[in-house]
């Protein structure tokens, strides 16, 4: 027979008893959940009793009921296990990121120009990639939910505890105007906005959001007319000459089969009250979890960084007639 209470805490087993006891309702029911016998779950029962020096099930009530003392250890009992089977897939993920499929997210602009670079580059080896796409505060939740193993998002601070955000890169945000529109001198977007209908990303995206505070930090009084969660239905009808928009290189490249009729002018060109625009930008991360994957993360890291660098953002830059540094911006963490 088991001896459970010679430690000064309770072990594993009658934790789990425990909550299975106040869970089901029943120690007979306990015990069918346990797959083990009514007196087994009994034995359990008073071995923590002993152990604590308290008594956790009300025995005068039918069925019995957890006492005070019995409803705390219920409360601490499950946060202690829901611990441990995180300890224990954490443990195991750092053998399973060198055999098995690893779940990546990224926003949608990178994994429909860098994510088939990525899955091109990892064919043959031992690592397989699953790529998911969807935008940021989804990617962050899923990764929460230890949904997915990494993520690619524009999130670099807060979120839960125990994430590490790994910095990739930079990219500026440009004004997308018709390839045909005629000005001989930018004011400013307010301005603008009165020759051009101004097409904008839907307030609800990280993007949108990005872009409206922006405008608000500058006094920018544009009417919201016409916006989208998608940069393709924004660019068909920029290159439609239909208004202009602002986004960024990446979201461009996306959307590339639009580039032939359409031209970027950097936010720093427009003047508002005599003074040039400042640069907007925004960064992408790749998260992943502290002290799991191995050294899985910071191969990814690598990986991404030189896809973009050496040849995505080159087939940008050329494609939107524009120098690498116009492009993005590397850094560290």
């Amino acid at each position: 027979m088991k001896e459970y209470a010679t430690g000064r805490y309770p072990d594993w087993d009658l934790l789990e008893s425990w909550v299975a006891v106040v869970e089901s309702g029943s120690i007979s029911d306990a015990a069918k959940r346990l797959k083990i016998s009514q007196a087994g779950v009994s034995q359990r029962i008073k071995a923590v009793e002993g152990l604590l020096d308290t008594v956790l099930l009300d025995r005068s009530t039918r069925p019995a009921r957890p006492t005070a003392a019995g409803q705390r250890l219920f409360e601490h009992a499950t946060a202690i296990l829901q611990s441990a089977d995180q300890m224990v897939e954490s443990v195991r993920n750092v053998t399973r990121a060198k055999r098995v499929v690893v779940r990546l997210g990224c926003v949608d602009s990178f994994a429909a120009t860098v994510g088939p670079i990525i899955i091109k580059a990892l064919t043959g080896t031992s690592q397989q990639i699953r790529l998911w796409s969807g935008i940021t505060p989804t990617l962050d939740a899923l990764l929460d939910a230890r949904q997915l193993d990494m993520a690619v998002t524009t999130t670099g601070v807060g979120g839960s505890s125990g994430i590490r955000r790994q910095k990739l890169f930079s990219e500026p945000y440009y004004v997308v105007l018709p390839k045909d529109f005629a000005v001989d001198k930018f004011a400013s977007l307010t301005d603008l906005s009165r020759h051009l209908r101004f097409i904008r990303y839907s307030a609800r995206s990280v993007i949108g959001q990005h872009v409206d505070t922006y405008l608000m930090a500058h006094t920018d009084n544009v009417e919201r007319t016409c916006e989208f969660d998608a940069t393709d239905p924004m660019l068909s009808l920029v290159a439609a000459g239909l208004g202009f928009a602002i986004t960024t290189p990446l979201c461009i490249w996306q959307s590339r089969h639009f580039v032939p009729e359409i031209r970027v002018v950097p936010l720093t060109e427009f003047v508002r009250h005599g003074r040039p625009y400042e640069q907007l930008s925004r960064t992408f991360y790749l998260s992943s979890r502290e002290g799991e994957l191995g050294n899985l993360p910071n191969e990814m890291h690598d990986l991404l960084r030189q896809a973009y660098e050496k040849q995505v953002s080159r087939d940008i830059a050329k494609a939107l007639a524009l120098r690498a540094e116009q492009v993005y911006s590397l850094g560290t963490d």
